[in-house]
């Protein structure tokens, strides 16, 4: 088919023509239509006519045929823009012309682009074929809605079970969060030591981590009787935190035990227990207040390697820390500096405790402050209830989250009068 063309109707019924001799189906043919009459308007405006040609070749060894339809505008002063086009063409071999290679099937049709709509051997009208042609494009339309509206359900399907195997999952790294924690609790209150009576003497201690759900650290107390009935107790603070730290903290419990147990003088152990620990442990680093209690006589001697001061409330109402210079195991020049000694007597309270219940704020003397007034506070009640009593007000400022140890001893006795 060979034809010079002047105006778009009469090019339109020719497109249509071919396509429909060749069996092209209506989207395809739609596309060639509209693709054609898109480059020849230019044309067509400039009043330059325009030409159309199509054939088909077959290959004999493939069995295969194509329709080759091409437009030239002859008389065109720039090159045909074919760019963006419904259906796109094949590498332009001039400027000036544009050209669609269309496989067709054995029976003729176009190849590849779905079914068609009539297969009459032609046309009534155009006005049929613009109606073939969009009842084709409402079909292809349809088709997409629905096939995007199933992948629209496959998503949500796939969404909705991607986020319950979140949740699932989410539900499940908490029930290992928890059961790890307990695990953990269990283990670190095996490692502390059992409850203690001392007659003439009331004990209490509170622990608190900075994760409930790893409640392991470097806070440790030990406290045990000495041969002579004398009440010993130990409270170490070992860097870092974690089961690391706990093992830490154990090691120097153990060790300071065993020298209180073989009778080395309280002033000394600080250092001694250094010098046996460095070997096994170079990387340890710990802080300990050690305190003896005689239950009888109330006579107190406390010693101290960089660790917080002892606070003592009297029963009259005075309180103040039991200072005594000293630096940790694992610090340069370990050991207690002197020891100190001093007596209590009935409804005295002394508190003893890691960092953590007092360095919470930027202002360490702060926290010191309101210790003492948290003590005054509580003072009157049963001691069970006082070093929680303490750690709840102690906490209730926060900077930094860090493990909270308070433990404490009163001889019974009238009890100082608390503020409000």
């Amino acid at each position: 088919m060979n034809g010079t063309f002047y105006a778009l109707p009469a090019l339109r019924g020719a497109v249509r023509r071919v396509a429909q001799h060749h069996g092209l189906a209506a989207e395809t043919r739609s596309r060639l239509v509209l693709s054609v009459c898109d480059l020849a308007t230019a044309e067509f405006t400039a009043r330059r006519p325009v030409t159309f040609t199509a054939d088909v070749q077959t290959d004999p060894d493939a069995g295969a045929s194509t329709m080759s339809a091409t437009l030239t505008a002859p008389q065109a002063v720039g090159p045909l823009l074919t760019t963006g086009l419904p259906l796109p063409v094949a590498p332009a071999t001039s400027v000036t012309s544009a050209t669609w290679h269309i496989p067709l099937t054995e029976d003729g049709a176009a190849a590849g682009t779905g079914s068609r709509v009539r297969t009459d051997s032609r046309l009534a009208s155009e006005a049929d074929a613009v109606e073939e042609e969009l009842r084709a494009a409402l079909a292809h339309a349809d088709a997409l809605t629905a096939d995007h509206r199933l992948l629209e359900h496959e998503l949500a399907e796939t969404n909705g079970g991607v986020l319950a195997l979140y949740v699932q999952l989410e539900e499940r790294d908490e029930q290992l969060r928890k059961a790890h924690g307990v695990m953990l609790q269990e283990l670190e209150d095996a490692l502390r030591p059992a409850p203690l009576h001392v007659d003439g003497l009331e004990l209490a201690v509170h622990y608190e981590p900075a994760d409930p759900l790893a409640p392991t650290g470097g806070d440790l107390y030990d406290w045990f009787l000495l041969p002579d009935g004398t009440l010993h107790i130990t409270i170490v603070d070992a860097l870092g935190h974690g089961v690391r730290s706990t093992r830490s903290a154990l090691d120097v419990t153990h060790a300071v035990r065993t020298l209180a147990l073989e009778g080395h003088p309280l002033q000394s152990i600080v250092a001694r227990a250094h010098e046996l620990l460095m070997p096994l442990a170079p990387g340890l680093m710990a802080t300990a207040l050690l305190a003896r209690i005689d239950p009888t006589t109330g006579d107190v001697q406390i010693a101290n390697g960089s660790h917080p001061p002892a606070m003592l409330l009297q029963a009259n109402g005075d309180a103040g820390y039991l200072e005594v210079p000293g630096r940790g195991i694992g610090f340069p020049l370990p050991g207690s500096e002197r020891l100190l000694r001093t007596r209590i007597g009935p409804g005295d309270l002394i508190v003893l405790y890691t960092d953590g219940l007092t360095e919470s704020r930027r202002n360490p003397l702060e926290g010191e402050v309101r210790l003492i007034e948290s003590a005054r506070r509580h003072a009157s009640k049963p001691l069970t209830g006082i070093p929680g009593a303490i750690a709840a007000d102690m906490r209730s400022q926060v900077l930094h989250p860090d493990d909270t140890l308070a433990l404490a001893v009163r001889i019974p006795g009238p009890a100082p009068q608390t503020s409000p």
